[in-house]
């Protein structure tokens, strides 16, 4: 297919006022100035007629099908409240594609999430990043694991303290973690010295540790739920101690202690702020958080924490950080090639450029306008849905 005529926010640092995108299969194939004249015998063409083309929105913090539409029990799977410690778990066994906020996701043009368990464990388990398009889990994941999710705060004491059990308070938090951590580096170091030394025999199969061996490695990151600043320290503190390659999630604080955060070059994936304060750790959030972060020199991106807010009001979201200071370009990045890059899956998705997935959303105006809708979505090179008022798809000859 060809799109043309299209203003292309490729979110690489250049774009193209009159140009061209060309896709094959479910990749972008080229990218560049021109038209119609670009196309070739038997290639769909799509005209744009001066909408803007953006790459699809990516959300980098969602409970997206783990938490299921107009359900209670029956429909919650994002977590596992019989054991703080769950690293083993995978979100991949609770999502269902078939939840109706996969289809509003996608029509809003939000075309990636990261998904996985909520905030009840210390170690809640293996996050996944996926498309919001398609029926069958294992076809629309991009990278699983992509994290392992851990969680910091009120929300592991809550639970726990309801319980009577560990942990009830932050330290316990934290050393239920540590421990964790521990236990895994040991049965690493385990598993080195039998593959060196065949008299050695290996650990016996734990599958907790297992699950943190990725993390150890640094080939898989950890994201940890953070809201208040000591929290987000603490995250710091242990990512520290055991070498992982961290992710701050909620960093609702952030902007109290930017500059820390910037000297410990951390990323945050900041939201949801489209919410009431619901808890005491929640009193000093913000949507100038965001656009201060970024103001600081911090990669940052705005998330949803869907169902916490709706996924298709992630451009709702990045258009309420800019009401309150954050620059308009910055914004789109926080939706697009910036949480791309802070989960590591931007080989893939979060820009317009040869070779990436075919995921592109237009728009008439402004996207982060309350009122726009995407004027057509595509998904992995196909047209989700196109306004036909506007628009018509023909064939070259």
């Amino acid at each position: 297919m060809l799109i043309v005529n299209a203003e292309i926010h490729t979110m690489t640092g250049s774009g193209i006022i009159t140009g061209f995108v060309r896709t094959k299969g479910n990749v972008i194939d080229a990218v560049g100035a021109g038209g119609v004249e670009q196309a070739v015998p038997g290639e769909r063409i799509l005209d744009a007629e001066g909408a803007g083309v953006y790459p699809g929105f990516v959300d980098a913090h969602t409970h997206l099908g783990m938490w299921e539409d107009a359900l209670t029990f029956e429909g919650d799977d994002g977590n596992e409240e019989t054991d703080p410690v769950t690293p083993q778990l995978r979100a991949i066994d609770a999502v269902n594609p078939m939840d109706r906020c996969f289809s509003e996701a996608a029509a809003a043009g939000v075309t990636c999430v990261v998904t996985g368990p909520g905030s009840a464990n210390p170690i809640g388990g293996q996050l996944a990043a996926i498309k919001t398009y398609g029926r069958r889990i294992d076809d629309m994941i991009v990278r699983a694991p992509v994290a392992i999710k851990m969680a910091l705060g009120e929300n592991p004491k809550t639970v726990y303290h309801g319980k009577n059990e560990a942990p009830s308070t932050r330290m316990a938090t934290a050393a239920l973690i540590r421990e964790q951590l521990a236990k895994a580096k040991r049965y690493l170091a385990d598993l080195e010295k039998a593959e060196q030394d065949s008299e050695i025999d290996p650990p016996d199969y734990d599958a907790k540790c297992e699950a943190l061996l990725p993390a150890l490695r640094r080939e898989t990151e950890v994201h940890f739920h953070a809201h208040r600043a000591d929290d987000m320290y603490t995250a710091i503190r242990i990512a520290k101690e055991f070498g992982l390659d961290y992710v701050i999630v909620h960093g609702t604080e952030g902007h109290l202690i930017a500059d820390d955060l910037r000297e410990e070059n951390a990323r945050i994936l900041s939201g949801p702020f489209f919410t009431d304060r619901c808890k005491p750790e929640l009193k000093n959030q913000t949507p100038a958080c965001p656009g201060i972060l970024v103001s600081h020199g911090i990669l940052t991106a705005i998330v949803t924490d869907h169902p916490v807010i709706p996924v298709q009001y992630l451009p709702v979201c990045a258009a309420l950080a800019v009401r309150e200071g954050m620059d308009h370009e910055e914004a789109l990045r926080a939706i697009t090639v910036n949480p791309a890059k802070i989960c590591g899956i931007d080989s893939r998705v979060g820009s317009i450029e040869p070779g990436k997935d075919a995921d592109l959303v237009l728009f008439r105006g402004d996207p982060l306008s309350l009122t726009a809708k995407p004027e057509a979505v595509v998904t992995g090179g196909r047209v989700l849905f196109q306004n036909q008022e506007r628009r018509e798809q023909q064939t070259c000859r």
